[in-house]
């Protein structure tokens, strides 16, 4: 069959459509399901290498669940003011309601709500909600993020259970993603499981992006949605909203901005500063933006997929060769997403980068961040909270 996608009518029963740097590509996971990521390896690899961004079709989550946590997002952000307030997140935790983050030191026209896992515990139930016997919400699973905060289920019926059925789904794709993207590094398909299946932090963001005001148009600049940036973590699946198409992904050849409009069905992946990491620049972590949208409002929602706090993420011996001369020094995950949650939440000064940890800087060896980062992680307890103030 095909759908419309960009412009251009792509057809989601192929296997592949051929990567150029004319469109962001679509790509069957049907072999996921099958069992035989090994199929997807080539294609997967080009994609990441060359956009840093791929739709992805036939991925097996049950539309039954999507849809009802697309239902519960959008009536999330429509609770009174007071509620969503009352779950606000705050310099100590990551994880609540907020409507004032920033990007590059730039205030987003958003609102949004992230929740995650607590590391090294499976997710709770669709009923219950408890994390070896305690409430997921509990201040007690406090770690380097935070802990989640929820609307009760009296001001939000059914809402947990939709959060956790979805970020369950998101979970296992991303693990069997992962698998795919593993292999084209040159190791073997299960090398990430310690440092991404057994002890990822990752979480779940609600976006929603109100229609921009005719006000704010008035002079100065006109407001982004959310800033050009790069995601922090592994890979993100990304929910897009077919309705309003404000996404855009920056063209690395020409440096030019493209609407990635969602293929129906699909989710959208896009590769994180830590696999570009891992794979010694082989894939790219791209820059991309949302447009404010003066007609619709916009709903989203990424899973971002990131390793264990301890993890030490440094590129892999396989993605080192004369064509690819080392790239970059070391980096802690839990050290960088520390920096990276504080330049979200206030303005600190220049946002964390993966290229402050670049061997071609040659400020490397007296780089603050970097000695910086040795001596967090020494003392660094993964179930400890650090403050962005």
């Amino acid at each position: 069959p095909e759908v419309m996608a960009e412009g251009r009518a792509v057809d989601v029963g192929r296997r592949f459509l051929s990567v150029s740097m004319d469109a962001v590509p679509v790509i069957d996971a049907s072999a996921l399901a099958e069992g035989q990521p090994e199929v997807m390896v080539e294609e997967v690899k080009e994609a990441c290498s060359k956009w840093g961004f791929f739709q992805l079709t036939n991925h097996g989550v049950d539309p039954n669940i999507t849809s009802e946590f697309e239902d519960q997002m959008r009536k999330f952000f429509e609770l009174p003011a007071h509620v969503k307030n009352g779950i606000r997140r705050s310099a100590d935790n990551s994880r609540g309601y907020f409507d004032d983050e920033l990007t590059k030191r730039k205030r987003d026209w958003k609102e949004g709500l992230d929740f995650g896992i607590t590391p090294g515990s499976r997710v709770p139930g669709a009923s219950g909600f408890t994390i070896n016997g305690v409430s997921d919400a509990s201040p007690e699973h406090d770690n380097l993020d935070g802990h989640n905060r929820f609307p009760s289920e009296e001001d939000a019926p059914g809402f947990r259970a939709a959060m956790w059925n979805y970020f369950t789904a998101m979970t296992t794709l991303a693990e069997s993603l992962s698998e795919v993207m593993a292999l084209g590094m040159g190791v073997p398909r299960d090398y990430f499981n310690s440092d991404l299946q057994k002890s990822h932090t990752s979480f779940l963001r609600l976006n929603y992006y109100p229609v921009l005001a005719a006000s704010e148009l008035e002079g100065g600049e006109r407001p982004l949605g959310i800033s050009p940036h790069t995601d922090a973590g592994y890979l993100t699946l990304l929910m897009q909203d077919d309705n309003c198409h404000s996404l855009q992904v920056r063209n690395r050849l020409d440096n030019t901005w493209h609407i990635v409009a969602p293929v129906p069905g699909a989710l959208t992946v896009n590769t994180g500063d830590m696999a570009q990491v891992w794979s010694n620049g082989r894939y790219y972590a791209p820059e991309h933006r949302v447009q404010a949208n003066t007609e619709k409002p916009r709903y989203s929602a990424p899973f971002f997929y990131n390793p264990g706090y301890q993890t030490k993420v440094q590129p892999l011996d396989t993605c080192v060769d004369a064509e690819y001369p080392l790239a970059y020094s070391h980096v802690y995950w839990g050290y960088f997403r520390w920096q990276r949650f504080s330049g979200d939440f206030a303005d600190f000064g220049r946002e964390v980068q993966i290229s402050d940890f670049s061997v071609l800087n040659t400020k490397l060896r007296d780089e603050k961040r970097v000695i910086h980062q040795d001596e967090f992680m020494q003392t660094f307890d993964g179930n400890q909270k650090y403050s962005a103030a």
